[in-house]
């Protein structure tokens, strides 16, 4: 953020939707079956060590950034367009 340019003084917030990953940010434990992490996954864990970063849970169903990320069914595709107020081109005649 500080490349960017951008100063924060609370936390960054970030939703995840594996309660694994979530613990092992929160509890950074030396775990055998960790030794596979990629470091950016350490560094994150940092960043919340330090107070810096902020992980919370958050239901696959509910991730918005989903539709940037991955094939979503119409139903799907059209609540999270909804939520971020994105609108069809259709709807704007």
């Amino acid at each position: 953020m500080s490349e960017m340019k951008i100063i924060r003084e609370e936390e960054m917030k970030m939703l995840v939707d594996s309660k694994s990953a979530l613990s092992l940010a929160k509890h950074p434990i030396a775990h055998g079956r960790t030794k596979h992490i990629e470091t950016k996954f350490h560094l994150l864990r940092n960043q919340v060590t330090k107070g810096k970063l902020e992980v919370k849970y958050c239901s696959t169903s509910e991730l918005m950034a989903d539709i940037l990320a991955k094939p979503l069914k119409a139903d799907k595709f059209k609540l999270i367009r909804e939520k971020t107020g994105v609108l069809s081109i259709a709807n704007m005649h």
